[in-house]
């Protein structure tokens, strides 16, 4: 199996979204790799959780599947949606980087397999998984915080 990027509760907050909001949520500013035009495809943790159990018993032994969320959007779009589900502005939140070496322009998987095959679609809207992800880590300080003090973000 091959996923997509994911997001959700319990990410460690050195991945995009989860460092984003914590960041917002303890009112620092964001850093977005070049212009923001890196597209990638996010799936909900549950959604891919589902996937796995539909592959682990439906799947044909042998095969392949790629696990999609079929929300394909540029930093900048995402960026935008997780701002909003904070409650922060672009202009006094966002300060751009420089990209780094390599980076992927575009990540994303076929996943018309396990669609076709095994019926599978997401159910969480990455808007509705993005205000609950922001509530938990609202809610979870005690948990991520102390990972963000051992580690170099």
């Amino acid at each position: 199996m091959a996923p997509v990027n994911n997001y959700g509760h319990h990410h460690f907050p050195e991945k995009l979204i989860p460092l984003f909001v914590t960041n917002l949520l303890d009112g620092k500013k964001v850093p977005l790799y070049g212009d923001g035009g890196n597209v990638r495809d996010w799936l909900h943790v549950d959604d891919h959780v589902r996937a796995i159990e539909l592959v682990r018993t439906r799947g044909r032994a042998g095969e392949v599947y790629n696990i999609g969320g079929g929300t394909e959007l540029a930093n900048k779009e995402l960026t935008a949606l997780i701002l909003d589900a904070c409650g922060a502005q672009w202009d006094t939140s966002v300060i751009h980087v420089e990209d780094r070496k390599g980076h992927d322009q575009r990540y994303s998987v076929d996943w018309t397999k396990i669609r076709e095959e095994l019926g599978y679609e997401p159910r969480v809207k990455l808007e509705q998984g993005l205000r609950e992800m922001v509530q938990w880590y609202r809610d979870h300080r005690v948990w991520w915080e102390p990972l963000l003090e051992r580690a170099v973000l």
